[in-house]
């Protein structure tokens, strides 16, 4: 993403305005106060078939039917650059201990991002995990499809065959535990798998359409710049849209056991202090992501904000059935977010930025040099490397 850093004082006021953003300069601190109310279920492990309705409510004309969607159409549209022309991307090496080999003098937005301006404008996922985690989602992970080859190394899947680019998958999966190989009765979710991993994405925006029934688009990009066009986008510096623009990822092995069921995925991600979930947080700036970028052809919509979870968690196959439903019920189609998306091949450490952060609630005195990390980037130690 090319931007402009010449900003006049007028132009500068009336884009912190938009964007919330207090100062071009501020550097957000972490806050750690993380925890909420997971609210899953006490049901016994179950292989039962879906409980959700057959279908969205009968769709009946009704005054919000006409009037028009405001961010239809807004995304700015950015071809690939060469990645050695690129800013920082993503998906990365989220282990604790990795950083980056590109100098950059941005810095992430470390805040929860409930507590900025931003909101989240879309939810989607991929096949396999995107992000690497030794010993959470990495090459030594398993599903019912296996996994996908060594970091740096993947080959593209037949996509005339129907697949789509595969990427990690988690260490959770047992073939013998029927939790995990008993169909679905999937309802609204389409070509999701028991017993896959998949890596949901949430990107936020303070540009989205906020407390809107447009809040939510498909394609994502019409969420992110739903109030911002292409002119101010170029008076932006590296850091406004870093402290803008975020994605929250996690990554999830589904299982038919309504035992970890949650009811509302669509608003972020799942915060739990006692079972784990989005307690150890890596956050670097990075890119969009998906199987249409690689190590030699990079996205150009960069820095955002990553905050990436470490950790890969148990879902219910009814929790991303009740996320399907909801997508449903947004007022924007978001069919095309129904079924995973490609991942793309795991960032280089040369095209990752070098200002990975932690937040860690759980272990908060943690030492992050777990890994032995060399000059190229590369994690060594435990027979674990790259």
């Amino acid at each position: 993403m090319k931007l402009n850093s010449a900003h006049t004082h007028s132009n500068l006021k009336a884009m912190f305005h938009l964007l919330g953003i207090s100062s071009a300069g501020a550097i957000l601190s972490v806050d750690l106060d993380l925890g909420i109310d997971l609210g899953f279920s006490t049901k016994s492990p179950t292989a039962s078939p879906s409980s959700m309705p057959s279908s969205s409510p009968t769709v009946t004309p009704n005054f919000f039917d006409q009037v028009p969607n405001k961010c239809d159409g807004k995304a700015i549209k950015l071809d690939n650059v060469v990645c050695i022309n690129a800013g920082p991307q993503a998906g990365a090496n989220v282990t604790k201990g990795f950083e980056g080999l590109l100098d950059v003098d941005v810095v992430p937005n470390t805040k929860k991002f409930q507590d900025t301006p931003m909101c989240p404008v879309n939810v989607h996922w991929h096949l396999g995990s995107e992000h690497y985690s030794v010993g959470e989602y990495d090459e030594n992970g398993n599903g019912p499809n296996g996994n996908a080859e060594l970091p740096y190394r993947r080959g593209l899947a037949d996509e005339e065959g129907g697949e789509v680019q595969d990427g990690f998958r988690c260490h959770l999966y047992d073939a013998t535990d029927a939790r995990f190989t008993t169909p679905y009765d999937w309802k609204h979710c389409i070509g999701m798998e028991v017993g896959e991993t998949y890596e949901v994405h949430w990107p936020h925006s303070a540009a989205g359409a906020c407390g809107t029934l447009d809040q939510y688009q498909t394609p994502f990009k019409d969420g992110v710049f739903c109030n911002l066009d292409e002119t101010t986008l170029g008076l932006l510096s590296a850091q406004d849209i870093a402290n803008a623009v975020g994605v929250q990822g996690q990554v999830f092995t589904i299982i038919n056991d309504d035992f970890y069921y949650y009811p509302d995925m669509i608003d972020g991600w799942i915060v739990d202090e006692t079972l784990g979930y989005g307690q150890d947080i890596a956050i670097y700036t990075g890119s969009t992501t998906g199987s249409s970028v690689n190590n030699d052809s990079c996205s150009a919509y960069s820095p955002i904000t990553w905050q990436v979870d470490r950790k890969c968690h148990l879902i219910s196959a009814s929790s991303f059935d009740k996320l399907c439903f909801d997508m449903k019920n947004k007022k924007d189609d978001m069919t095309d977010d129904l079924s995973a998306n490609g991942s793309r091949e795991l960032v280089k450490p040369e095209f990752v930025a070098n200002n990975q952060q932690s937040r860690h609630v759980l272990e908060e005195t943690e030492d992050e040099s777990d890994f032995d990390v060399d000059g190229r980037g590369n994690i060594r130690g435990g027979g674990r490397g790259l």
